[in-house]
């Protein structure tokens, strides 16, 4: 019973694929992060009705 539990405990095999989920997750979570952070910027900009940038491409009389 010794031999089996050194032997589970010296077992490695899947930890490498544990370790791309976690990064792949914590990668996942940056882009879900600055996605919904450009979208609120944007957001932002163009409720503006004085924005600059509205104004740089309104027609002009």
């Amino acid at each position: 019973m010794k031999a089996v539990l050194l032997g589970f405990l010296k077992d490695e095999t899947g930890a490498t694929a544990i370790e791309y989920g976690l990064i792949a997750t914590l990668v996942a979570l940056g882009i879900i992060t600055g996605v919904g952070q450009f979208a609120d910027s944007l957001t932002w900009l163009f409720s503006d009705n004085n924005s600059k940038l509205a104004n740089a491409f309104a027609p002009s009389p």
